[in-house]
Parts: structure tokens; sequence; C-alpha cells
């Protein structure tokens, strides 16, 4: 849901995103995608190539969140699957001209309570007590949305690669470290704890007017909190306001966000990401992936 009250920003950058993804498997296993970018004022697609291998079948369908899912079968083999798009973003900071007041729980819509139940991974239930404690005595609103996050990025330390699939906020705020669905969801429930509506997204970021970090590129997972009747976004791995995000999917939590969900046995055998901001003019979807090409990685805003 966005805003009637706000006028989307102008979409002045363009960023290229997409995935190459190869599956392999001796038997025959169904397979839920979710890696389609959402419709959303502050995205736009320009251009996009999805190609899920010969003779796969394939359905796409819209889940309770409004994800765009795709459903296919995959065939004994190699099965390479690609996503590749180009967006129109806006070069405004996240969450720039929205407004911010709380909304009481007895005035939010239907459609949005649901984001302020306990999940599976987002266990705000177990962490209400914790969330009172640390936060109760900051004033409620943007100012105590902010404090969660910044508690959050300074207290769960980022350590790529330590990611797991039977974790919840609970356990992560007991060990202390994560990966970025980790950090998602820490927020994501604190904030619940809070009786903040709020849910896990995935999504890509490119690095535009920030240094790349020289990790190797990946989806995203981050928050965001409902607040002045919309969506904010809350990033924990980041602690900043970023450009360019384009936005996948929502939901309670990553079982929601998560690109792909196998019913069987199949082996990942490749996995690449790439969200880099590019010159329409030199650079078209189903190029080769050249990161001589991007305009991000620097602090340096450049306008194509």
């Amino acid at each position: 849901m966005n805003s009637p009250l706000v006028d989307p920003p102008p979409l002045e950058l363009a960023v290229r995103v997409g995935c190459a993804i190869v599956y392999e498997t001796t038997a025959r296993a169904p397979l839920l995608l979710v890696l389609k970018p959402r419709l959303d004022v502050r995205q736009l697609i320009l251009e996009e190539k999805l190609v899920f291998g010969a003779g796969v079948p394939t359905e796409q369908l819209t889940d309770t969140h409004g994800n765009v899912v795709y459903r296919l079968m995959l065939m004994p083999g190699r099965n390479e699957i690609v996503h590749d798009a180009i967006f129109a973003v806006p070069r405004a900071l996240d969450n720039d001209g929205l407004p911010d007041d709380v909304v009481p729980i007895e005035r939010m819509p239907i459609e949005v309570l649901r984001y302020t139940m306990p999940s599976r991974y987002c266990d705000s239930d177990k962490l209400m007590r914790f969330a009172l404690e640390k936060f109760g005595n900051i004033p409620r609103g943007v100012e105590q949305v902010r404090a969660i996050t910044e508690w959050t990025h300074r207290n769960i330390e980022y350590r790529y690669g330590s990611g797991s699939a039977v974790i919840s906020a609970w356990d992560v705020v007991e060990r202390g470290y994560g990966v970025c669905r980790d950090l998602a969801h820490v927020v994501v429930a604190l904030c619940r704890a809070m009786s903040y509506a709020s849910r896990y997204v995935s999504g890509h970021v490119p690095d535009i007017g920030v240094f790349d970090p020289g990790l190797p590129m990946d989806f995203h997972a981050y928050a965001e909190v409902y607040l002045g009747d919309t969506w904010h976004t809350f990033d924990a791995r980041y602690n900043r306001e970023r450009i360019g995000r384009v936005k996948i999917a929502h939901g309670l939590d990553a079982v929601d966000g998560a690109f792909s969900t196998i019913y069987g046995v199949a082996t990942l055998a490749s996995f690449d990401v790439w969200a880099y901001q590019v010159d329409r003019a030199h650079v078209r979807v189903g190029d080769p992936v050249d990161l001589t090409k991007r305009l991000d990685g620097t602090e340096e805003l450049k306008l194509a």
C-alpha cells in the first residue's frame, strides 16, 4: 500500500538487476520462484528478460501479499533460470517526503494489521519484554523505529555466509550475529513487539552514492514499517537511507520472501546476482554482465 497523499518521486536513474541460477537434479522437482520485482510507484520496469530453460512448464501466480510467484517443474539434469531487467528509479533517498506520524492500531487498515502479528521467523511475542526495556522510554514513531534499527545495526554483527534457515529473530538476538535476512527479522520482530505494523522485504540494493564494499552481489533483505499511512524503509544492515532499491517481495518474514522453494531434492550448482546503475544508451537487457559499465560504487551520484 502506498500513501495517496504523497506524489511519487521522478524516476531519473536506470538500474540493472537480475540473477542467473542453475539447479541440478536427478528427478523432477516442483519449484516456486519469487524473483520478479513488484509494480511500485518507486520503480518502473523499462526492459526485462526472464528465461526458465527449454521445456520447463511455468505458471505465474500472485500470493496473498501481492508478490509474483512462478511455479515450475525442475527436470532431471541442468536447469538454468535467468532474470535480467532494467528499472527506472528515483535519485531520492528512501522515505524522502513521506509522512511519518504514528498510526494507531484502531485506525490501521485491515490488510495492514496482519503485519503486527508474530510469525515463524519474527517471534515478536518472545521479544516483547526485551523491546519494552530497550525502547519503551523512546517517543513513539519514527524516532523509536530508528532506535530499533540503530540498536540492531550496532549489536547484531553482520557475518557474510552465516545464514541459517532454522533460526528466528529471538535466536539472532541471543547469538548476536547473522546475515541481512536475520537483521531484517530482528527489526521486524522488535517493531511488532512495540505494536507497529512491520514486514520483511527482499530486493536488490545497488551501491548508488556509496562505495562498493567488495562483497559478492546478492539479494538483500530489510524491513518496512507502517507510519503516516504508508510504508517506510528501515535497513539495519547498512543503517542509512539508500538510493535505487528495487523491491521484489514483502511478507510476514523470509518464508514469504524466499527466492526459491523446492519440493524435492535439487542442488544449487550456480548462483549469481547483479544490481548496478547503468546508462541505458550503453547497456541493454541480455548484454553480458559487465561491471566496468556500472555508474555506481562511489560516493558520487552520477546521472547518465
